[in-house]
């Protein structure tokens, strides 16, 4: 499913208009009328009373009017505070403002702080709020009035319905421009948006509705979408069933290189989780020493043991056994637990510079290869890597809060410069390819800040690739099941305190839902939570939206 950014969805909007003669006033009709049927399906289904609707001067805030309609027409008691001096509404927004005059619903201008003040014992009277301010446009900070209005809606603490956005997100990246309103539930119109499901924005959107408001499917083949959310329906070539004759020499073999005193979990975890992702076969290359402890953790996986250096780590002299036992293996895996001795490292640059395979770097085998980048121009071979921000902001040769402010950028960024594939993990994961597209990730919660996690999901992506899964296929497809895994426990056990081994255990269940054709691990949210259900616009609900409300 494709998430466009403002800039897109405002090429969209003119192509629409210009292009295919869909008059703008029939796009904010459609709008704000299959916005209202959501608003009253939702937030006003459990919290029924007076509706305030804050409304800015431009087309958001016209969207907010035809609500205004609406609901007065279903008797609804209404009020729109209108957040500028009337002279300054123009075009489709002003019609719409012309046709709340002629049925007498109560607008109140706010123009300034010193009107909010004094309309501060009228908006005292409202039980939900439709936040019709700004829109998808916004680039700097939220000031003066409006950013006072916003506080205030905010402070109330009553249900907040947003249109389109929730004023003061940034609609590409989910940032917060000051102040933002939090909103229960939003009502996008066409697409939903990149900041929609990038945190900080997906816990400020609530519950997310996508509104057909008309614009027609080849407008948006046209404009080459570049940002896309992972979804069941786009993962199922990795879902693929077996065939009855399989056996394990058909289903491919891993070979993971990992694990360092103090960390065989993490080595154990990794291979177990490939197993447990459909690998045929994997075999575990680990420092000699630590043969006993991972014979017994990985019971159902091979282990070879390899030379080491004097801290216990894998030494460079590893290279020609490690070239040895690649023969055969469909995948390479480098990193859970490896440890960060200088050796290693030499090991490791030498492995993804040459290795043939299709590979996963992960954990400290990134922080090993950070200091040596110029390995990636080498490259013979597909390679993923899945950082987390700490992981990334080395990689990157900058700080987490720079990652973190643009968690997309950061991973599109370094996709392309390096033509590897990018899993940079955390809420909302985001999968980057060499080409610039984008995927983000729904799937997953809190409980998943645990150790071990990440260890899972490289043995998740690698046994994919084992099986013949392409290697950024099998990226998105790990990390929606890894998410996904979570998501079916947090259900069943609870929201936090399970383990990663748990996570590994689930991943069988999910991916039989998955090949099934279902949709594994979404949980089903409540109509005011604050994570977002996606809810795409669908022919019934176009039909619903059309019959009037």
């Amino acid at each position: 499913m494709n998430l466009v950014t403002a800039d897109e969805m405002r090429r969209m909007d003119r192509t629409t208009i210009e292009s295919f003669g869909i008059p703008g006033q029939v796009l904010m009709e459609n709008a704000g009328r299959g916005a209202t049927v959501f608003f009253l399906d939702t937030l006003y289904r459990h919290h029924p009373g007076p509706v305030g609707i804050v409304a800015g001067p431009g087309n958001n805030g016209g969207d907010g009017f035809v609500m205004a309609r609406y609901l007065h027409q279903r008797g609804i008691a209404v009020t729109v505070f209108l957040l500028a001096d009337r002279g300054r509404i123009k075009g489709d927004a002003l019609s719409n403002l012309i046709r709340v005059d002629k049925l007498g619903i109560s607008v109140k201008e706010i123009p300034d702080v010193a009107a909010l003040e004094s309309h501060k014992t009228a908006m005292a009277h409202i039980s939900l709020w439709v936040d019709a301010i700004l829109g998808t446009g916004l680039s700097a900070d939220v000031r003066g009035h409006l950013a006072a209005v916003i506080e205030f809606v905010n402070s109330r603490k009553q249900p907040v319905f947003a249109v389109d956005i929730a004023s003061g997100l940034d609609t590409d990246t989910g940032a917060v421009h000051g102040v933002c309103i939090r909103a229960a539930a939003t009502a996008t119109f066409g697409f939903a948006k990149v900041g929609h499901l990038v945190y900080p924005g997906r816990e400020l959107t609530g519950n997310l509705k996508i509104i057909d408001i008309g614009i027609p499917p080849m407008v948006a083949d046209e404009t080459g979408c570049s940002h896309h959310l992972i979804t069941p329906a786009t993962l199922m070539p990795a879902a693929r069933s077996r065939r009855p004759t399989a056996h394990k020499g058909t289903s491919g073999h891993l070979l993971v290189l990992a694990g360092a005193p103090g960390k065989t979990g993490a080595a154990a975890m990794s291979a177990m989780a490939a197993l447990r992702a459909g690998a045929g076969l994997v075999t575990l290359g680990i420092p000699a020493s630590l043969n006993p402890v991972l014979e017994t953790l990985a019971i159902e996986a091979m282990t070879v043991k390899l030379p080491e250096t004097s801290h216990g780590g894998l030494d460079a002299s590893a290279a020609a056994p490690i070239q040895a036992l690649m023969a055969g293996k469909q995948c390479l895996a480098i990193g859970p637990g490896l440890g960060t001795d200088p050796s290693t490292g030499q090991l490791v640059s030498h492995l993804v510079a040459t290795s043939e395979l299709p590979m996963v770097v992960d954990a400290d085998g990134l922080n090993l290869m950070a200091d040596n980048l110029s390995v990636l121009d080498q490259l013979k071979a597909p390679l993923v890597i899945t950082p987390h921000p700490g992981e990334m902001a080395r990689l990157c040769g900058c700080s987490v809060a720079d990652i973190q402010k643009d968690r997309i950028t950061a991973a599109r960024s370094f996709a392309q410069t390096h033509r590897v594939c990018v899993v940079l993990k955390g809420a909302s994961t985001v999968v980057a390819r060499p080409d610039g597209h984008v995927f983000v990730n729904p799937t997953g919660n809190s409980g998943m800040a645990a150790g071990g996690m990440g260890d899972v999901l490289t043995g998740l992506i690698a046994g994919l690739i084992t099986q013949g899964v392409a290697p950024d296929l099998a990226a998105r497809a790990g990390v929606y099941l890894h998410g996904a895994a979570a998501d079916h426990l947090a259900q069943t056990i609870g929201p936090k305190g399970y383990l990663a081994t748990d996570v590994m255990a689930a991943i069988p269940k999910i991916m039989g839902e998955m090949t099934a054709g279902g949709h594994p691990g979404i949980p089903a949210m409540d109509a005011l939570g604050y994570h977002p259900r996606i809810c795409p616009a669908s022919p019934k609900a176009r039909n619903e939206t059309d019959s009037g409300v």
